[in-house]
């Protein structure tokens, strides 16, 4: 099925006017109900994903949703394993008073503690609870940790592609993103981020398994990104820190081991959460954690808390702080991941589409057949499919397709995919 609708975007508002009657109720136009420009200028350049996302519900409306292949968002469709469930009914009905009142910025220390316990044993790190923050998601926990570290006209690198939101998290605190490439199959540039850093460093933030690449990052990858921060870190007389994004851990395939970076790089933070992990991501909850060994650990932990609160996120939900304690190591079936992963890359390899084969998340990062990725993803919109654009990724001429969605949707979307790649390579 095909449809000649273009891209729809949203409509940028009027620069400097504001929307809404002016002052006194006069009808006429003024600044004064004007948003920040800045606000102003970045929905205006709003993120592909939730482009695409807002795309597939008008067109969902217009053709039914069976009709319509959304492969944009990337929101778990499994359920949370069994033992979810199970400990949220325990928990709710054992509530008593004072359970939902306010607790340590950084979380309940039994919860922390719990935390630490598994931590310890993925990170081969003896971690402590006093060391774990509990945070409003891996997002929340990215927001903590860069509202403590940067000071204004820091940077942080990222290798691309990248999570489009970092950008956004970074200059929330007054940082710059900077952006090294990757190699061809998206594995680590050591000297793409040797030759970034500068006096202005103060972190690189890396994101493995990866969003949008499925790439997992190699233990020997990772110790020379330890030992790279180390002897710049020296030559720089100032900390250089590793933070690593790691919300998608537990979703690996092929017997991939995601390794540790506390014991690749002792100045090294981890945020993460339990969306992907068990399906949870609309309940915001995620962790902070500090290595051990950091030199200024007392005053990084210190200065999280401060910024857990005076971010606006105070403390993580209490009551989703209790249930996830008991489901630590717990994950959804990804087998069930790991097959959609195999119908859809022997579905586009049969097609003609070129891809590296992600290690890790539910995502598919395939090589565009021209170098527009914007108009091949235009393209397959006309065949009702949804992707995201590599450019919002920082990855042109790829683009994006999350396979945490129904076997169907793959597979009625390959006859689509087919037509599109023969439309521009015959």
């Amino acid at each position: 099925m095909k449809t000649s609708l273009a891209l729809a975007l949203p409509v940028p508002l009027p620069s400097g006017r504001g929307t809404g009657m002016g002052m006194m109720g006069t009808g006429t136009e003024t600044d004064v109900m004007t948003i920040a420009k800045k606000i102003e200028g970045i929905v205006s350049k709003s993120s592909w994903i939730r482009k695409m996302f807002e795309e597939g519900t008008r067109l969902k409306a217009e053709h039914g949703a069976e009709n319509v292949y959304d492969f944009s968002l990337g929101n778990p469709n499994l359920p949370p394993p069994e033992k979810f469930s199970e400990v949220l009914r325990e928990t709710v009905d054992s509530c008593g008073l004072g359970d939902h009142s306010y607790m340590p910025n950084t979380g309940y220390p039994q919860v922390c503690q719990s935390v630490a316990e598994y931590l310890s044993e993925e990170q081969h790190t003896t971690v402590s609870g006093k060391e774990v923050l509990m945070t409003c998601g891996a997002a929340g926990a990215l927001n903590m940790i860069l509202k403590t570290l940067l000071d204004p006209g820091e940077e942080v690198i990222v290798p691309a592609p990248y999570f489009v939101e970092y950008g956004f998290y970074a200059d929330n605190h007054g940082g710059i993103l900077k952006v090294v490439q990757t190699n061809p199959d998206f594995t680590l540039n050591i000297q793409a981020i040797a030759d970034a850093i500068t006096e202005k460093t103060k972190a690189l933030l890396i994101n493995s398994p990866n969003n949008p690449t499925g790439q997992v990052y190699s233990e020997e990858s990772l110790r020379e990104v330890g030992e790279l921060l180390e002897k710049k870190s020296r030559e720089l007389n100032r900390t250089v820190y590793l933070l690593s994004d790691e919300p998608y851990r537990k979703i690996v395939y092929d017997g991939t081991v995601v390794p540790s970076i506390f014991t690749a790089y002792k100045e090294s933070i981890i945020a993460t959460s339990y969306s992907k992990d068990i399906s949870i991501p609309g309940e915001r909850m995620g962790f902070a954690a500090v290595n051990p060994a950091a030199t200024f650990k007392s005053e990084l932990l210190g200065g999280m808390a401060l910024a857990n609160r005076i971010l606006g996120f105070v403390n993580a939900p209490a009551l989703m702080q209790r249930v996830v304690a008991c489901l630590q190591g717990m994950s959804v079936d990804v087998a069930e991941y790991d097959r959609k992963r195999s119908l859809l890359c022997e579905g586009l390899a049969a097609c003609g589409y070129e891809f590296v084969k992600p290690l890790g998340a539910f995502y598919l990062f395939p090589r565009s057949p021209v170098p527009d990725d914007v108009t091949f993803v235009r393209a397959l919109q006309e065949e009702l499919i949804l992707t995201v654009p590599g450019s919002g990724f920082g990855g042109p001429g790829h683009f994006r397709i999350a396979f945490c969605v129904a076997d169907e949707t793959i597979t009625k979307a390959m006859p689509g995919f087919k037509r599109v790649m023969k439309k521009f390579k015959g």
